[in-house]
């Protein structure tokens, strides 16, 4: 398994949207071919550093996200690596054109949402997408991806211009601290577990996984070692390691700032009952809409804290003892 050092939770990072930008322009030199469609929020998702030094790579769509999609599939098909950039919410006016155009033709376009959860924070519910990992997993042949820090971020970023077919990743709103070792590769489909442990494993995905981490090591002076797992793909998910967690631990819970229902949950959930099923807890916005707030008091009152995933790690260990 992949160690890392358990991390510091004084080391706050940049936003997830903001070091996926940066990463465009640093890409931009090494991958000559692609372009970027951005639907008039260049200036609040991160593509506006690559606006700035690729201006001939990019297209602006404006409030169209239907129409970018379409496009970006007819660019794809003559060639081009197509990068498309919106909010995660608006990314679900365009499932029909993503289904029709880019997934079913297997397109070479790669859809990178910010805006993700209630991370959004005071825009509300309207804007806090709690539902597009669920909506993109059921979709045929996309890839699925929630990084959880700036570093991871950037490597998926290359990671996903180097897959020749379809591909969601969410990004953030918020600054996520730095948790990944500056050297720790992204593959596509592969966990990392940043922390080993014999008694329950923590599953995570985006911003959680720096909260799993801390609640892990809080749960040390309860005497429970927990093993936490980055699981930055939802899909496809790495069947392996959750089938070695279960052999190992007996026990899993999930966090994700996503609806309770399809999403990391869900996935690791359909591994389990198929192969080797134990009990499961999932951390994860219960089937509700958000409402507007700053990101803490929202992870608060919706259950996406620290406390939580120990009151759900402690739950899930007494199940397995039953």
């Amino acid at each position: 398994m992949d160690l890392s050092p358990p991390p510091s939770r004084d080391r706050p990072g940049e936003s997830l949207k903001e070091a996926f930008g940066r990463a465009l322009v640093r890409l931009g030199k090494t991958y000559p071919n692609f372009v970027v469609l951005d639907s008039d929020v260049a200036g609040v998702s991160g593509t506006h550093h690559f606006r700035r030094a690729f201006g001939d790579r990019f297209y602006q769509c404006g409030i169209a996200e239907q129409n970018m999609v379409s496009l970006a599939a007819g660019m794809s098909a003559v060639g081009l690596p197509v990068l498309v950039s919106t909010y995660a919410v608006y990314c679900l006016r365009s499932l029909e054109q993503v289904r029709q155009s880019v997934a079913y033709p297997h397109r070479n376009v790669k859809i990178v949402a910010s805006h993700s959860g209630l991370d959004v924070g005071p825009d509300g519910a309207s804007t806090q997408c709690v539902e597009d990992l669920a909506a993109f997993r059921a979709i045929p042949g996309m890839v699925v991806l929630s990084p959880a820090d700036p570093h991871e971020v950037a490597q998926a970023t290359e990671a996903i211009l180097k897959y020749p077919g379809p591909v969601y990743m969410r990004t953030g709103q918020s600054s996520a601290r730095s948790i990944m070792p500056p050297d720790q590769a992204f593959t596509i489909g592969r966990a990392t577990v940043l922390r080993d442990g014999r008694d329950a494993t923590l599953v995570a995905c985006g911003t959680m996984v720096a909260k799993a981490l801390d609640a892990a090591e809080s749960l040390v002076d309860q005497g429970l070692d927990v093993r936490v797992v980055n699981m930055a793909t939802i899909k496809p998910i790495d069947q392996t390691c959750l089938l070695t967690c279960a052999r190992e631990t007996g026990c899993f819970i999930t966090a994700e700032d996503h609806n309770v229902f399809a999403g990391l949950g869900g996935a690791v959930a359909e591994v389990l009952a198929q192969h080797m099923p134990c009990p499961l807890e999932m951390i994860g916005v219960d089937d509700t809409f958000g409402e507007s707030g700053e990101p803490e008091e929202l992870a608060e009152k919706y259950g996406l804290t620290e406390a939580a995933i120990v009151a759900a790690v402690l739950r899930a260990v007494a199940r397995k003892r039953r």
